[in-house]
């Protein structure tokens, strides 16, 4: 195992999903890619680049985003763990699956939030889509409130 693509958004269950990733990395000597995929630019009618408070709103929270990422990245490397952060942006799942091929990720380390059949049933979950349309094998972490 060489490369291990940890898609991680940002909420309560990114710490236990990147100690599942340093321990699978530092077992298989892998290089650790994580990835948070942000919002697409959303479509403001009618203008061209959107008003300058959102602009500046949208970049606010993209650099806030990078720099957790390359926080995580330093303490994986701390670790002695090769690891890269990247933020990209697109459609969640899609982006997810086309990094894994791109970056030739050999495993897929990502968390569920556990939400029930209702709430899957009119949003979706990513880890299912992931589960469903990637060609490696996908490691799920689940939620603090999931387990036993």
């Amino acid at each position: 195992m060489k490369n291990i693509l940890v898609p991680v958004d940002l909420s309560p269950v990114t710490d236990a999903v990147m100690t599942h990733a340093r321990a699978m990395a530092s077992a298989f000597g892998a290089h650790v890619w994580i990835i948070h995929v942000a919002a697409p630019e959303p479509d403001f009618v009618g203008f061209r680049t959107g008003p300058q408070y959102v602009r500046d709103h949208l970049a606010e929270q993209l650099r806030k985003e990078h720099t957790e990422l390359q926080a995580m990245a330093a303490r994986c490397t701390q670790e002695g763990i090769r690891a890269e952060g990247l933020l990209v942006q697109g459609p969640t799942a899609d982006t997810i699956v086309s990094e894994a091929a791109r970056l030739k990720a050999d495993l897929i380390i990502m968390g569920s939030h556990g939400h029930g059949a209702l709430f899957r049933a009119f949003v979706g979950s990513v880890s299912q889509q992931v589960l469903h349309e990637s060609n490696v094998p996908v490691m799920v972490v689940p939620a603090e409130g999931q387990r036993g």
